[in-house]
């Protein structure tokens, strides 16, 4: 799917960059092929604007921060957070012309990142609910950008069969290709997929799932949050440990994104650390977004195949694509790839 031909995508928030790394002045992101600064205005809440200044198209980006204003690193014209020009050195009487702005978007801080909407938003920022939650800690784990679509992160994100192959250095068990069933859940916005998962349990990884059985079982609930965010939320029934991942694939164009991981754990810094978390997680991420980036980045699940093991392992793309495409017949959109057959 091309996702830059879809105006009803920039309906919806996505997760551009950690707040923390707004902390040394302004930075540039591409969501959807709009080029945004992004800042921490003077209350510390993040603000996002067109990466242009209106005077000579210089990138806001190349500038700096004053008073919770951005400043254009060429002659100085100075925004707010709204987009204003509010500053221009060069003029004796301080007047500003008539349309002397930028585009300004819609800004939050959430879950330690920034998200930013394009258009009116339809669905307010997705509600995580461990977030706040005295009983989770909450690890920012991953940051990059990665040359493979949104759509094809959230189809590998439900894919159990892949885990035999894609991860059969760590937790998968290439004796046992047959992908666990899920049990789906459908909503408005997106679906809930429950399944029980048997994994081998290396010793690298007993502090990660909290015991030392060779063998154990990943239950999982994961929730997919139209359009391209999901939760990975994992409970090792042996021990009672938490594993929850959230994703966001957030489009920088049609061929890459910028994926934000992050993590929650029920445990602590003794039971099992950052870092050791960190470090367990990193070559399962490399090991998705090497074959990822391996697929072509717009091809569509060949639906026309009916053998069961197929349409099993390939369920949660097809319905996620029937749901895009029922999103965008709703908002009157042209559809860029082909409307999956009933199952």
């Amino acid at each position: 799917m091309l996702v830059t031909q879809q105006k009803v995508l920039r309906r919806f928030w996505y997760a551009l960059m950690p707040m923390s790394m707004l902390d040394d002045g302004p930075k540039p992101f591409t969501l959807l092929g709009e080029k945004l600064v992004l800042w921490k205005g003077g209350d510390g809440k993040p603000a996002a604007l067109q990466d242009r200044c209106c005077h000579r198209t210089a990138k806001l980006s190349k500038g700096f921060v004053e008073n919770g204003n951005i400043v254009c690193g060429y002659h100085g014209w100075t925004y707010d957070l709204n987009g204003a020009c509010v500053r221009i050195p060069q003029s004796r009487t301080g007047a500003i012309p008539d349309g002397a702005r930028v585009a300004a978007y819609r800004c939050q801080e959430r879950y330690g990142y920034v998200w930013v909407a394009l258009d009116e938003p339809l669905q307010p920022i997705p509600d995580f609910p461990e977030e706040g939650d005295p009983a989770y800690r909450r690890i920012l784990q991953f940051y990059e950008k990665w040359n493979t679509s949104p759509l094809r992160v959230m189809e590998n994100s439900f894919d159990n069969s892949h885990f035999s192959f894609v991860h059969k250095s760590n937790f998968g068990m290439i004796d046992n290709p047959v992908p666990s069933k899920y049990e789906f859940r459908p909503n408005d916005w997106g679906f809930e997929a429950e399944t029980h998962v048997p994994i081998r349990n290396p010793p690298a990884s007993f502090r990660v799932t909290g015991t030392t059985d060779p063998v154990t079982e990943r239950h999982l609930i994961n929730r997919w949050y139209l359009p391209f965010s999901r939760r990975f939320g994992c409970v090792y029934p042996a021990s009672g440990r938490h594993h929850i991942i959230y994703n966001c694939a957030t489009p920088i164009d049609d061929k890459t994104i910028m994926l934000a991981q992050w993590l929650y754990r029920n445990d602590d810094e003794a039971s099992c650390s950052t870092q050791e978390l960190i470090d367990w997680d990193r070559p399962i991420t490399d090991e998705d977004r090497d074959i990822l980036e391996a697929t072509d980045h717009d091809a569509s699940v060949d639906i026309r195949r009916k053998a069961e093991v197929h349409m099993e392992s390939d369920k949660p793309g097809l319905l996620m694509r029937r749901m895009l495409f029922e999103l965008l017949r709703r908002h009157g959109e042209e559809e860029v790839f082909n409307p999956p057959a009933a199952a």
